[in-house]
Protein backbone atom coordinates (compact mmCIF):
# COMPACT_ATOMS: atom_id res chain seq x y z
CA UNK A 1 0.00 0.00 0.00
CA UNK A 2 1.51 3.34 -0.65
CA UNK A 3 1.01 6.25 1.44
CA UNK A 4 1.74 10.06 0.26
CA UNK A 5 1.87 13.49 1.96
CA UNK A 6 1.71 16.62 1.00
CA UNK A 7 4.06 19.91 2.51
CA UNK A 8 4.45 23.46 1.45
CA UNK A 9 8.22 24.75 2.07
CA UNK A 10 8.67 28.59 0.63
CA UNK A 11 10.13 29.12 -2.68
CA UNK A 12 13.37 30.83 -1.24
CA UNK A 13 13.72 27.21 0.26
CA UNK A 14 13.59 25.00 -2.77
CA UNK A 15 16.86 25.06 -3.56
CA UNK A 16 17.97 24.13 -0.16
CA UNK A 17 15.67 21.24 0.11
CA UNK A 18 17.41 19.58 -3.25
CA UNK A 19 20.48 20.83 -2.71
CA UNK A 20 23.68 20.89 -5.18
CA UNK A 21 22.65 18.38 -8.35
CA UNK A 22 19.62 17.49 -6.30
CA UNK A 23 21.94 16.02 -3.29
CA UNK A 24 19.74 16.94 -0.16
CA UNK A 25 16.80 14.98 -2.16
CA UNK A 26 18.88 12.10 -3.34
CA UNK A 27 20.25 11.55 0.49
CA UNK A 28 16.18 11.73 2.17
CA UNK A 29 14.97 9.73 -1.11
CA UNK A 30 17.73 7.02 -0.10
CA UNK A 31 18.07 7.40 3.65
CA UNK A 32 13.87 6.67 3.90
CA UNK A 33 13.41 4.31 0.84
CA UNK A 34 10.84 7.13 -0.02
CA UNK A 35 10.15 9.36 -3.23
CA UNK A 36 10.35 13.37 -3.07
CA UNK A 37 7.84 15.32 -5.92
CA UNK A 38 9.26 19.30 -5.68
CA UNK A 39 7.18 22.01 -7.45
CA UNK A 40 9.71 24.36 -7.58
CA UNK A 41 7.65 26.79 -8.85
CA UNK A 42 5.12 26.83 -5.73
CA UNK A 43 6.61 25.03 -3.15
CA UNK A 44 4.81 22.14 -2.82
CA UNK A 45 6.55 18.80 -1.89
CA UNK A 46 4.90 14.93 -2.72
CA UNK A 47 6.39 12.27 -0.36
CA UNK A 48 5.21 8.94 -1.54
CA UNK A 49 6.33 5.34 -0.35
CA UNK A 50 5.22 2.33 1.37
CA UNK A 51 6.15 3.07 5.12
CA UNK A 52 3.77 5.72 6.40
CA UNK A 53 6.82 6.43 9.61
CA UNK A 54 9.51 6.86 6.63
CA UNK A 55 7.04 9.20 5.44
CA UNK A 56 6.34 11.40 8.30
CA UNK A 57 10.28 11.69 9.70
CA UNK A 58 10.80 12.78 5.66
CA UNK A 59 7.38 15.18 5.88
CA UNK A 60 9.58 16.21 9.74
CA UNK A 61 12.52 16.84 7.77
CA UNK A 62 11.35 18.50 4.65
CA UNK A 63 9.31 20.51 6.93
CA UNK A 64 12.82 21.61 8.90
CA UNK A 65 14.71 23.05 5.58
CA UNK A 66 11.70 24.88 4.86
CA UNK A 67 11.31 26.54 8.30
CA UNK A 68 14.88 27.92 7.44
CA UNK A 69 16.98 25.26 8.82
CA UNK A 70 20.62 23.89 6.85
CA UNK A 71 20.23 20.08 5.74
CA UNK A 72 22.62 18.55 7.68
CA UNK A 73 20.75 19.83 10.55
CA UNK A 74 17.51 18.94 9.44
CA UNK A 75 19.24 15.42 8.28
CA UNK A 76 19.63 14.76 12.16
CA UNK A 77 15.95 13.58 12.22
CA UNK A 78 17.10 10.42 11.04
CA UNK A 79 18.07 9.75 14.13
CA UNK A 80 14.82 8.38 16.13
CA UNK A 81 16.04 9.95 19.53
CA UNK A 82 15.78 13.47 17.38
CA UNK A 83 12.59 15.44 17.68
CA UNK A 84 11.43 18.80 15.89
CA UNK A 85 9.05 21.46 16.90
CA UNK A 86 7.74 24.64 15.42
CA UNK A 87 5.86 27.44 17.70
CA UNK A 88 4.32 30.19 15.65
CA UNK A 89 5.47 33.63 17.38
CA UNK A 90 2.08 34.65 15.19
CA UNK A 91 -0.06 33.25 17.81
CA UNK A 92 1.58 35.42 20.77
CA UNK A 93 1.42 38.92 19.11
CA UNK A 94 -2.38 39.24 19.37
CA UNK A 95 -2.63 40.51 15.53
CA UNK A 96 -0.73 43.20 16.05
CA UNK A 97 2.45 43.55 13.92
CA UNK A 98 4.01 46.04 16.33
CA UNK A 99 4.09 43.28 18.72
CA UNK A 100 4.99 40.26 16.52
CA UNK A 101 8.43 42.28 15.97
CA UNK A 102 8.99 42.94 19.31
CA UNK A 103 8.42 39.14 20.15
CA UNK A 104 10.48 37.82 17.61
CA UNK A 105 12.96 39.76 19.10
CA UNK A 106 12.78 39.03 22.11
CA UNK A 107 13.83 35.48 20.48
CA UNK A 108 16.20 36.51 18.74
CA UNK A 109 18.23 38.33 21.11
CA UNK A 110 21.01 41.29 20.48
CA UNK A 111 22.91 39.78 18.58
CA UNK A 112 21.60 36.52 18.48
CA UNK A 113 22.50 36.31 21.98
CA UNK A 114 18.90 34.46 23.70
CA UNK A 115 18.69 32.37 20.70
CA UNK A 116 22.06 30.85 20.97
CA UNK A 117 21.98 31.11 24.76
CA UNK A 118 18.78 28.64 24.67
CA UNK A 119 20.08 26.23 21.87
CA UNK A 120 23.49 26.11 24.77
CA UNK A 121 21.71 25.50 27.67
CA UNK A 122 19.28 22.77 26.31
CA UNK A 123 21.64 21.42 23.87
CA UNK A 124 19.05 21.62 20.59
CA UNK A 125 19.56 23.07 16.96
CA UNK A 126 16.98 26.58 16.94
CA UNK A 127 16.31 28.75 14.20
CA UNK A 128 13.95 31.71 13.49
CA UNK A 129 12.57 31.68 10.47
CA UNK A 130 9.66 34.29 9.48
CA UNK A 131 6.80 33.69 11.86
CA UNK A 132 8.32 30.47 13.19
CA UNK A 133 10.52 29.32 15.83
CA UNK A 134 12.15 25.53 14.63
CA UNK A 135 13.49 23.39 17.52
CA UNK A 136 15.58 20.40 16.65
CA UNK A 137 17.62 18.12 19.51
CA UNK A 138 16.58 15.24 21.92
CA UNK A 139 12.42 15.59 23.41
CA UNK A 140 13.98 16.68 26.49
CA UNK A 141 16.12 19.20 25.03
CA UNK A 142 13.12 20.32 22.67
CA UNK A 143 10.56 20.68 25.21
CA UNK A 144 12.42 22.58 26.95
CA UNK A 145 13.43 24.89 24.90
CA UNK A 146 9.87 25.07 23.57
CA UNK A 147 8.75 25.79 27.38
CA UNK A 148 11.48 28.61 27.44
CA UNK A 149 10.85 30.42 24.43
CA UNK A 150 6.74 30.36 25.45
CA UNK A 151 7.92 31.92 28.18
CA UNK A 152 9.88 34.46 26.81
CA UNK A 153 6.97 35.08 24.22
CA UNK A 154 4.61 35.64 27.38
CA UNK A 155 6.49 37.99 28.97
CA UNK A 156 8.94 36.24 31.04
CA UNK A 157 12.52 38.23 31.77
CA UNK A 158 15.19 36.39 29.96
CA UNK A 159 17.24 36.33 33.28
CA UNK A 160 14.70 34.17 34.82
CA UNK A 161 14.21 31.91 31.80
CA UNK A 162 18.20 31.12 31.78
CA UNK A 163 18.45 30.01 35.42
CA UNK A 164 14.86 28.22 35.04
CA UNK A 165 16.63 26.17 32.19
CA UNK A 166 20.14 25.87 33.87
CA UNK A 167 18.09 24.23 37.06
CA UNK A 168 16.15 22.05 34.35
CA UNK A 169 19.66 20.73 32.66
CA UNK A 170 20.59 20.09 36.38
CA UNK A 171 17.83 17.79 37.11
CA UNK A 172 18.06 16.07 34.44
CA UNK A 173 21.32 15.38 34.62
CA UNK A 174 20.45 13.75 37.82
CA UNK A 175 18.23 11.58 36.59
CA UNK A 176 20.75 9.93 34.20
Amino acid sequence: MDFNYEVKVPKDRVAVLLGVKGSIKRKIQTALNIKLIIDSKTGDVVLEGKDSLNLLVGQNIVKAIGRGFNPEVALELLNENNHFEIINVEDFANNSKNRFVGLKSRVIGTGGKARKTVEILTDTKIVVYGKTIGIIGNYEGVELARKAFESLLGGSRHSTIYAWLDRQKKKLKIKL
